[in-house]
């Protein structure tokens, strides 16, 4: 656990589609280190070990690591070889799905293939009815024979879900026993997801199958290479969780990474003085978004590569637009960006390791917005001739219109980035305003290796006043890593009427506690920093979605309260169902600290740089450049301007204004026109 009294360094480990992220915090002096490192796709092991070589504070050695590669796995359909095992009659559940339309109107959609082939879909004879009661003794002489099939095609890994199971899981317990005495490597999803929704707990069990071999073999290289580091990797929901509990279940971390820029962005917000935020982290491949009112808003309704999974995950969307992201040309000859993206290999045009295609951060370049001999701290220098080239080349396939005073690069480069600011710009108004919340009454806070050349002008068309980005902002997500509770979510489904007594429906949650309490003494929580939260998943009679209430005597009154918070309306005489009881167990850590320094001088001439011409608006203007690392609290910076920082850059538009807080975070005062 993270104690600062006690000597020892933190390290928090984030792999990005271009950059992987370090964060070190040394509790001798307290000091906070970052750095980065280019990400090696086919080996992602490689750049945290490139990475940790480097990292020269002695002292134990404690690492948070979001990882990629469950998340990968699935994306690009490489996870194990997975075999199914359910109930006789019910081998075709992924395939049926729920039959909904992601495009209604679409004559011929496309469908996903599911992760198990129907022909390594078992079927069992059993039978489980809804109250639990055994109506079909389970056959267990046909294990002998699947058995054998998963031997003879080398399945690596298997999902078994019976039909209530989440009731009785007598019967999938005796079939996930007879797998493992073979040495199979099994998920049960009574042990992973014992909620009911056949579908969603199927494909959730599958997901989990199919990405944690994989998991399981990058962990063991790491921990066999890092030994003995206490390493913990941080959940989809936020939480970190130890590697031997995570091996196993690696459904719960397909979505870290992003979960750890929320949670940093939240313990900065928290220190600046804000708690309603809209998060944007836009690294190299992706862009992140998240609100944030206070808590972190969890949910266990997600999708990924077309599949549901039902554990809790942070409520995010993404979409695919990052400083990486290619520029194309579609069947009308228009110009389009993403989501393609260069990725770490070959990167850019301007990283000069072979790149011949326009991305993101080559528009910058064109630009003027990202300078040549400033990009991470002077480490890497940006080939703009070479972007100059791609982008010539590439300009001769479309048609562009004149613009007075740019030419076809810049032109071009300009409205690439127009282009991805409407993919993010999307992406914040489906968090916020599709939702209720108006993106005005929050702080966008910016972080990611490519957000802050992008944070002003998305703030501007959504009416946000205001942008936070921290010195940190280009590994905030490891950052994250660190500040991260030890969380541990526990579900049972009860489907309970409303005159149940509240005592009954507290009781179902006993089991729940005390598998939290004994969790967390296993991941070494102490009794004063354990938090237990009883939570219950109600609806009205007749709905087929439930809400998520806090479990105490009032929980009606506040599901009425949250109802018309959501939709609009409730219904406080109507009948209601409770469905599950949820319990969440949280051991509590205290991020590394970060230091307030008093406000100085408003006068940031002592971090000037110098002059450069930059594209701003439709024309080009000689814009002041700073140093990043030379701002400090109380400095005042007028647009248009270029912050340069070690590891990211940050451009100010004609009317923006910046003031360094007593955190050295960048407070920007939003203009209201286009700079």
């Amino acid at each position: 656990m993270l104690v600062h009294n006690q000597p020892g360094v933190w390290i928090g480990i984030d792999i990005g589609g271009t950059f992987t992220d370090f964060v070190i915090y040394a509790s001798s002096d307290q000091s906070l280190k970052r750095g980065k490192i280019l990400t090696t796709p086919l080996d992602p092991a490689e750049a945290v070990l490139q990475g940790l070589a480097k990292i020269s504070e002695s002292g134990s050695r404690h690492m948070v690591h979001g990882s990629t590669v469950a998340t990968n796995a699935i994306l690009e359909r490489k996870g194990a070889r997975t075999g199914l095992i359910t109930t006789k009659g019910f081998r075709d559940v992924l395939l049926i799905g729920r039959q909904n339309r992601p495009v209604l109107y679409d004559l011929f959609p496309s469908i996903p293939s599911p992760l198990v082939p129907r022909e390594w879909c078992f079927e069992v004879t059993e039978r489980v009815d809804y109250e639990g009661n055994i109506v079909t003794p389970l056959q267990e002489e046909e294990l002998d024979e699947i058995i054998e099939t998963i031997k003879k095609q080398h399945i690596q890994s298997v999902a078994v879900c019976l039909l209530f199971s989440f009731v009785n899981p007598t019967h999938e317990q005796r079939v996930t026993q007879r797998l493992r005495e073979e040495g199979v490597f099994v998920t049960a999803s009574s042990e992973i997801l014992p909620e009911f929704r056949e579908y969603e707990r199927t494909s959730t069990t599958v997901v989990n199958a199919y990405v944690s071999p994989v998991l399981d073999t990058y962990l063991g290289q790491l921990e066999r290479e890092m030994a003995p580091t206490e390493f913990h990797i941080l959940q989809s929901n936020g939480g970190r969780l130890s590697v031997a509990q995570a091996r196993g279940h690696g459904v719960r971390s397909i979505l870290s990474g992003p979960a750890g820029g929320v949670v940093g962005a939240r313990y900065i917000a928290g220190l600046a003085g804000f708690n309603r935020i809209l998060t944007f982290d836009m690294g190299g491949t992706s862009t992140d978004v998240s609100l944030v009112h206070e808590e972190i808003h969890v949910t266990s309704e997600a999708e990924i590569a077309g599949c549901p999974i039902r554990v809790p995950v942070i409520d995010m969307h993404t979409v695919g637009a990052g400083g990486g992201s290619l520029a194309t040309v579609d069947a009308g000859g228009n110009l389009r960006v993403g989501p393609q993206s260069a990725g770490a290999d070959p990167g850019p045009v301007a990283y000069g390791r072979g790149g011949r295609i326009p991305t993101v951060t080559d528009a910058h370049v064109i630009l003027g917005r990202l300078p040549l001999d400033g990009f991470l701290g002077g480490q890497m220098t940006l080939d703009v001739e070479a972007a100059q080239q791609a982008f010539d080349e590439f300009s001769s396939q479309l048609a562009l219109p004149s613009s007075p005073g740019l030419d076809m690069r810049q032109r071009l480069a300009l409205g690439m980035i127009q282009i991805s600011n409407a993919h993010m710009e999307r992406a914040l108004r489906v968090i916020s305003v599709e939702r209720g919340e108006d993106p005005r009454e929050t702080v966008l806070v910016s972080f990611g290796g490519a957000g802050g050349l992008h944070a002003c002008d998305l703030a501007r068309v959504l009416g946000i006043p205001h942008v936070l980005i921290s010195p940190m902002a280009a590994t905030l997500s490891a950052l994250g890593m660190l500040a991260a509770d030890v969380q541990l979510d526990y579900v049972h489904t009860v489907m309970l009427p409303d005159d149940t007594p509240f005592e009954q429906l507290e009781s179902h949650t006993t089991a729940l506690v005390q598998q939290g309490e004994d969790d967390l003494r296993r991941e070494g929580v102490a009794p004063e920093q354990a938090v237990i939260i009883r939570t219950v998943d109600v609806r009205y009679v007749g709905q087929s979605f439930e809400l998520q209430v806090p479990l105490n005597s009032q929980f009606r009154q506040e599901f009425d309260r949250m109802h018309q918070e959501a939709y609009g309306y409730c219904q406080p005489g109507a009948p209601i169902e409770m469905v599950n009881v949820r319990v969440r167990a949280i051991g509590q850590v205290t991020p590394p600290p970060i230091s307030r320094q008093p406000l100085g001088s408003s006068d940031p001439s002592s971090a000037k740089w110098e002059k450069r011409p930059v594209v701003v608006g439709q024309g080009i203007q000689s814009v002041p450049h700073y140093w990043g690392n030379r701002l400090r609290p109380g400095h005042h910076v007028p647009g248009p301007a270029i912050l340069v920082l070690d590891d990211t850059t940050v451009y100010l538009g004609p009317d923006d204004q910046a003031t360094i807080d007593a955190y050295s975070n960048i407070l920007i005062d939003v203009g209201a026109t286009n700079g």
